[in-house]
């Protein structure tokens, strides 16, 4: 009777346990207006889209996620807290020692969409053991939100090395080599030459610009208030570039979110746990009528 009794407990907390890791899948809402982004949310159609709630587990915080489309375009609505604003990003400082500038410890605040694009369900982990090719959606507070976009990039994850590729130790111990490269054009920031001279105390490593090709196909920007983030994207269903992922509303699309730049380097709370970000759980998109 106690075997038993123990038989039917593990089995309930194996429920548990898998209903709190179970997939979610955010419906896509079709409406008639798209929403202006501007990163406020205070457009109407926001109101009536159902959103999903992700545990993020290296920072310990709550992000929501609403979606909605038009005929021609989908637009995302993420929002989370965060106790500050981080708007700089790898500034360079004076160092009166040296009379050199040397890079400073700000890190910028960022949020990350990995879209697969394969066939087949998939682990989205940096830490897979399995293959994949990804669409990535990287908004940066300090390098492309000023100019309202979300840098457009492809992330693979191979057993082949490529030039550029960073060696990934997977889940299973088996030997991966990551690589993320940007789309075809040139991105929302550059980097400057690093000035010999002294122009300063602290200067801005990277400037502005207007992305251009496919690397312009994410708007994005993002307003932080009462120590929370709202972030609005907006991209075409179909962009024709072989480099994204191509949205058709009958279908379902496999997807993960990662608040921090998704690099795999441990969690540094200094930096605001920056390049300690990973895909959080396997996520789904759907369209709505």
């Amino acid at each position: 009777m106690k075997k038993r009794s123990a038989t039917i407990f593990f089995i309930i907390i194996l429920g548990f346990c898998l209903q709190a890791h179970a997939d979610k899948t955010i419906i896509a809402k079709k409406v008639n207006t798209f929403p202006k982004i501007d990163g406020i949310a205070d457009d109407p159609v926001w109101k009536n889209a159902s959103p999903i709630i992700v545990y993020e587990n290296i920072g310990h915080l709550e992000i929501s996620l609403k979606a909605v489309y038009t005929d021609e375009h989908i637009f995302f609505l993420v929002t989370f807290p965060d106790e500050d604003e981080s708007r700089s990003h790898r500034n360079l400082v004076w160092d009166k020692k040296t009379k050199m500038y040397v890079v400073g410890p700000e890190r910028e605040d960022n949020f990350v969409f990995k879209w697969s694009m394969e066939t087949q369900k998939i682990d989205l982990s940096i830490y897979a053991d399995n293959t994949y090719t990804t669409d990535v959606w990287y908004w940066k507070s300090c390098r492309t939100d000023p100019m309202g976009f979300a840098d457009d990039k492809i992330c693979t994850l191979s057993m082949t090395k490529h030039s550029n590729s960073a060696k990934i130790i997977s889940k299973m111990g088996y030997t991966y080599y990551s690589k993320r490269s940007g789309d075809k054009g040139s991105a929302a920031y550059k980097s400057i030459q690093i000035p010999i001279k002294y122009c300063g105390d602290t200067i801005s490593l990277f400037k502005n610009c207007v992305p251009t090709k496919s690397r312009a196909d994410i708007a994005a920007k993002g307003q932080w208030k009462d120590k929370k983030w709202t972030i609005e994207f907006k991209r075409l269903l179909f962009t024709g570039n072989t480099d994204d992922v191509q949205f058709s509303t009958d279908e379902t699309y496999q997807f993960g979110i990662a608040r921090y730049e998704i690099s795999g380097r441990k969690p540094d709370p200094k930096e605001k746990y920056y390049g300690a970000g990973d895909v959080i759980e396997s996520l789904y998109l759907k369209f709505s009528n």
